[in-house]
């Protein structure tokens, strides 16, 4: 079928469909990840051998602490539940947990706020290290890393970034309503990644992937930082009193 031309000079006003921003990054990871950088170059480049060992001693965390009476010790079981999550074995191990840190902490982060990522952090660290404490109690190999609390992140995104459909939208995720614990483990979707998420691990544990470094990978921080996300977020996530997220 076919229609008149139109006449000279005339046409059809279209809106011109915006684009989706390639890069639209929540300011409070952007300064999470700066600080994350920051950290290692400054031991990389800056601190001498001897006392980057100190700071690994004094930051990262030692199963082995807990193994002995706490009076009879400094404070660093006190603070390395957390502090170990800001220190990474190398450049290759920082970058790892910056991909999937922004893949699933912007969603998670546009959803909650600046505020409530800073106590999510923390507990996730702590979860993350307390599983793996559990099953290497005196263990004298230390932690570093984010990737207990990138595997709470995606726990946590789990539970709402999925639409209906399966599909994830980059920009709006975070606008979905939140699964219970039930609908999510209904969820064909949810059930995919997490099951093809727990296999990767299961590899991790069997010893087929190690860092760049040789250094192993602490697949038991994973999963409890993971369990975390999932089971724990609604203690997390703000009430539903807008209709539209920020």
């Amino acid at each position: 079928m076919s229609g008149s031309p139109l006449p000279a000079g005339a046409g059809i006003a279209v809106e011109p469909r915006a684009r989706e921003p390639a890069f639209n990054l929540p300011p409070s990871l952007v300064w999470i990840l700066a600080v994350l950088v920051l950290i290692h170059a400054v031991r990389t480049y800056l601190l001498s051998v001897e006392i980057d060992d100190e700071l690994i001693f004094n930051f990262a965390f030692l199963p082995a602490r807990y193994d002995h009476p706490l009076a009879e010790q400094g404070l660093a079981w006190l603070w390395t539940p957390v502090t170990y999550s800001f220190l990474h074995g190398s450049w290759e191990h920082l970058i790892f947990n910056a991909f999937w840190m922004l893949a699933f902490g912007a969603p998670v982060v546009r959803r909650i706020g600046a505020g409530r990522l800073a106590v999510f952090w923390c507990l996730a660290a702590i979860a993350a290290v307390g599983l793996h404490l559990a099953l290497h109690w005196g263990d004298m190999t230390v932690v570093i890393g984010a990737s207990g609390v990138v595997a709470g992140l995606m726990g946590a995104a789990a539970r709402f970034v999925f639409s209906p459909s399966g599909r994830i939208s980059r920009q709006f995720a975070h606008r979905n309503p939140r699964l219970s614990v039930r609908e999510a483990l209904s969820n064909r979707s949810v059930l995919f990644f997490a099951g093809v998420w727990f296999a990767t691990n299961l590899l991790v544990g069997l010893g087929l992937f190690t860092l760049a470094d040789g250094a192993g990978i602490a697949w038991e921080a994973h999963i409890g930082g993971f369990l975390f996300g999932f089971l724990f977020f609604g203690l997390i996530d703000p009430p539903e009193t807008r209709a539209e997220r920020d």
